[in-house]
């Protein structure tokens, strides 16, 4: 076969687009605590197994294993993670030494439980099967074992085989992947694991009130002076034997006392419809934008997405984003204000962008956004305290004031215009304090009803994402969607499993994605693009993917069918903890490349480093397994294919004489006692 003319699938620097990543810092999922027991070191790798990082699993296995904790469930999960997701054929040397060990030391267990049957069914009809009439036995055998054996086998060990029983095992596999492949209610819930833990909602504490000392001075003296003029004008009078005006001067105090009360609740509502209509006012235009990149810049894109997202019904967009976007700045700086400083991402704050933008068009459907207009209007009894006291006032200095020039022209008048003078600015000073003491409260009755929608808002979108699947749930699915692209692929090109020497995947993040992962786990996309190498005696097929990964739905992109002979070279540029960038070069085309791995130095948690970070995400994307086989198929072609199938069936017909031999002897030992 030749190789058709090959297009790059992400070459060179192109941008992946890839957002930011989440990492869930609250779950201790892959974590063990220093100087972990045998039993917590196997309980991790059979974690890491579950996520599909096989090459971490079968370390921390081996581990356990070497520090003396050795059961027949551990002897189990060692073959399933020696042997998964690979064939026979694809273990190296050292591999089938170890997995000839690991079969050496089965029979000093006790075999009378379900792990040891569990692995005896893996020795004796995957390892060392006896023939073809013997398929449909062992796959009766393994239907018998328990649920989680069972799956353990048909999900890690269905390309272990050749002839009839891979043919049954690789229908039993894809079967099992295609229920598994929307269970748990995947549809609905896998966004949530790209969603980042939110956080707690804050409101802005109450300004506390700000009385200028001028205003202060002026309330105070003022008071002070007034009173002493009027002292010094009842003195007047009364010395003149003129009681009479003093009944004026009570009317006018009264005046002046209900003046100031009217007056008061008058110029505080006037004050407060102020400033809550600077708080939908259009806002001027910025000398300069927020910095790119930055806090406040992410906060203008999250509202400007959800103010024009969410548009009331039968409202035209342009019109609602005009008459909003006072509120939207509004609302805005005072987010800004509250999480920049705390070194929060901004999509953590994105809940309680939507939840405001929501509750805006909520008011502006039922027409309540400026009702407050309606709450601060002056009532009738306000006014006529005002009105009615300044007129009193008026009438009880007409009676009044006469007697006091009367009695003392000079003096008198003196202290008339002394009581005039302190009293115009002890009034309008005594107006802003009362006010600001009245905002005071009023701010803080509205911002503990803030504050309690706020946190109701925040625990319903907490109990919207409790049920956020977990790693091992995502990497199920995901080997799920796997399986089922490979049967789809090989039914395209009308292959049969046993036709398939090996498969082998290539993953890489699809923009635009999201991405997150569990502390010390891999990376996982909300979009794949993936590339899938099927080896047959003919060649490789090559079927290039896009997978969405929250939708389950796929797209070939590209299919290629070249010979051995055809790849040049294979190789993987890059550092693990910088950018990786996988590249398949054939003779007769340009290089296939697919970018693997970014630096991620700035979601690292405290006992995790980029390296380590990059080693499991490759190993959870099959990369190792694929550059093996792509690497010996470039550098020996189809000799390198015939070498490792000549030399693994030599060393597997040892393994399953001495398989047999084994059994033989316990036979024998069993009959003699």
């Amino acid at each position: 076969m030749t190789a058709p003319t090959t297009t790059n699938v992400a070459q060179g620097n192109a941008h992946v687009g890839v957002q930011a990543g989440v990492v869930h810092g609250d779950i201790n999922f892959y974590r063990v605590p220093p100087g972990s027991s045998p039993e917590e070191e196997f309980a991790l790798g059979l974690k890491y197994l579950d996520g599909r990082v096989r090459d971490r699993a079968r370390t921390l296995i081996e581990k356990a294993v070497a520090r003396g904790y050795l059961t027949t469930e551990v002897q189990f999960y060692r073959l399933i993670a020696l042997l998964s997701g690979r064939t026979l054929r694809q273990l190296s040397d050292q591999e089938l030494d170890h997995l000839e060990a690991v079969c050496a030391g089965l029979s000093r267990l006790d075999d009378h439980d379900e792990w040891a049957a569990g692995s005896s069914v893996i020795i004796h009809h995957l390892l060392a099967p006896a023939g073809v009439a013997e398929t449909d036995r062992a796959v009766k055998e393994i239907d018998a074992l328990k649920q989680r054996q069972r799956d353990e086998i048909y999900g890690h060990l269905e390309a272990l085989l050749d002839g009839a029983m891979q043919e049954a095992m690789w229908r039993k596999s894809v079967a099992l992947a295609e229920s598994q492949r929307t269970a748990g209610n995947r549809l609905n819930r896998v966004w949530k694991f790209f969603h980042p833990t939110p956080a707690q909602p804050r409101t802005l504490p109450v300004r506390p009130a700000a009385v200028p000392l001028r205003d202060q001075l002026r309330a105070g003296i003022g008071a002070a002076a007034f009173t002493l003029a009027v002292v010094q004008m009842i003195v007047l009078v009364a010395a003149r034997g003129m009681l009479d005006p003093l009944l004026g001067l009570l009317a006018g105090l009264v005046g002046l006392g209900a003046f100031c009360v009217g007056g008061a609740e008058r110029y505080y509502r006037a004050a407060r419809l102020r400033a809550k209509e600077a708080e939908i006012r259009p806002p001027r235009q910025r000398g300069r934008e927020a910095p790119q990149g930055g806090f406040a810049r992410k906060m203008d894109v999250l509202f400007n997405r959800y103010f024009g997202r969410y548009v009331p019904d039968g409202t035209d967009r342009t019109y609602w984003r005009s008459q909003t976007a006072g509120i939207q700045r509004h609302l805005r700086d005072e987010l800004v204000e509250l999480y920049r400083e705390q070194r929060i991402d901004a999509n953590r704050v994105a809940w309680l962008v939507r939840y405001l933008v929501g509750d805006v068009r909520r008011q502006w459907e039922q027409d309540t956004l400026t009702a407050y207009r309606q709450a601060l209007r002056t009532p009738v009894k306000a006014k006529a305290l005002q009105v009615g006291g300044l007129a009193l006032l008026a009438l009880g200095s007409l009676w009044f004031v006469p007697a006091v020039v009367t009695s003392a022209p000079l003096a008198g008048a003196g202290w008339i215009l002394l009581a005039v003078a302190s009293a115009v600015p002890a009034v309008r000073s005594s107006f802003r304090i009362v006010a600001e003491r009245r905002r005071v409260a009023d701010d803080q009755a509205e911002r503990e009803v803030k504050d309690a929608a706020r946190w109701a808002a925040y625990h319903r979108w907490c109990e919207k994402l409790s049920d956020k699947p977990s790693d091992t749930e995502m990497a199920a699915w995901l080997e799920s969607d796997r399986k089922v692209l490979v049967d789809k692929a090989m039914r395209q090109y009308r292959l049969h499993p046993s036709q398939i020497i090996a498969h082998a995947f290539i993953e890489a993040p699809a923009p635009p994605c999201k991405k997150a992962r569990y502390p010390q786990g891999p990376w996982r996309y909300s979009r794949y693009r993936l590339l899938l190498f099927l080896l047959t005696e003919d060649g490789v097929r090559q079927v290039n993917i896009d997978l969405d990964f929250e939708t389950v739905v796929s797209r070939v992109t590209q299919r290629l069918n070249y010979r051995f002979d055809a790849v040049a070279a294979v190789r993987i540029d890059g550092i693990a903890k910088q950018q990786q960038v996988f590249e398949l070069t054939l003779f007769s085309g340009e290089p296939i490349s697919l970018r693997v791995s970014e630096p991620e130095n700035e979601t690292l948690q405290y006992d995790e480093s980029a390296t380590k970070i990059a080693e499991l995400s490759l190993d959870a994307a099959g990369l190792g397994n694929t550059l093996h086989v792509l690497e010996g198929v470039a550098a020996e072609g189809k000799e390198w294919v015939k070498h490792r199938r000549r030399r693994a069936d030599e060393r597997l017909a040892e393994l399953g004489s001495a398989i047999r031999g084994s059994d033989d002897k316990a036979r024998r030992k069993r009959g003699t006692k």
